[in-house]
């Protein structure tokens, strides 16, 4: 299973933010998408799963133009976890992870014990059984940031796109996420994934994207784009990429920030 922009152009009507974008991700891979804010990933995430029409080029799915594909045939195909969600009524979060298994149901008919039982291992997979009877409304904003994973969890697709899964984790459930994110590419499963923090792309990634100004910039291996230049370009700092020994395991790659002396 494949997703695919061909010379995609996208924005909002009277309001262009991006074009002339291709690339892909597949199933089993790891995309972090890295670029400043106000960059269009968003924009551009939200058009490669239908939710926005295309400006320009197209969107292709398993084969097939993204346009031509009900709702229902794209949600079994790819889920989604958006950058915040307050939510308005008091579901529990176990009723808010069920709500992953609607692409999976006839219409009108309710969650059967398989679909409460997949939603029960996805709530478990992200250690949220505390709260799965708590009011989706009345956790953190971590919580229900952990909460919209594993809905797209028990949505059983095979591709998931996530807009910045981590922007309000702690450092402890920021791990856990890049854990979880790790693990389902050792399970078939393809992630494109964006992010503000480039160590993350040498933490999981196959592949990096850098984003900027609603352009790709650059895509390939995260040690040939997670680069001194590229992150000077895109984001207006200088940032040393050094190599880190570490005993008993590989060397990895870190980004460190060159901040200006303060005045002794």
């Amino acid at each position: 299973m494949k997703l695919e922009a061909h010379s995609l152009a996208f924005g909002y009507r009277g309001y262009p933010v991006g074009r002339d974008v291709s690339m892909s991700f597949a199933a089993g891979e790891v995309v972090c998408l890295l670029g400043p804010n106000g960059g269009g990933k968003t924009t551009f995430f939200k058009t490669l799963l239908g939710l926005l029409a295309p400006q320009g080029g197209c969107v292709v799915l398993g084969g097939e133009d993204l346009s031509r594909l009900p709702r229902k045939e794209i949600a079994k195909r790819v889920s989604y976890v958006p950058q915040a969600h307050a939510g308005y009524f008091p579901f529990t979060v176990r009723e808010v992870v069920v709500m992953g298994r609607t692409a999976h149901l006839a219409p009108f008919a309710a969650p059967a014990r398989h679909d409460r039982e997949r939603a029960a291992a996805a709530i478990a997979e992200l250690a949220l059984d505390a709260l799965a009877d708590k009011p989706y409304t009345r956790i953190s904003g971590g919580e229900r940031q952990l909460t919209l994973i594993a809905r797209a969890l028990a949505q059983d697709a095979p591709l998931v796109v996530m807009d910045e899964p981590t922007a309000s984790l702690d450092f402890g459930n920021q791990v856990k996420v890049l854990e979880r994110v790790r693990a389902l590419s050792r399970r078939g499963i393809g992630v494109l994934m964006a992010t503000h923090d480039p160590d993350q792309a040498f933490l999981c990634a196959s592949r990096v994207a850098l984003f900027h100004g609603g352009r790709l910039l650059a895509d390939g291996a995260p040690e040939d784009v997670v680069t001194r230049e590229n992150l000077r370009s895109v984001y207006g700092v200088n940032v040393a990429v050094a190599e880190i020994a570490r005993p008993g395991a590989e060397a990895r790659r870190v980004c460190l920030p060159e901040l200006p002396q303060a005045p002794r």
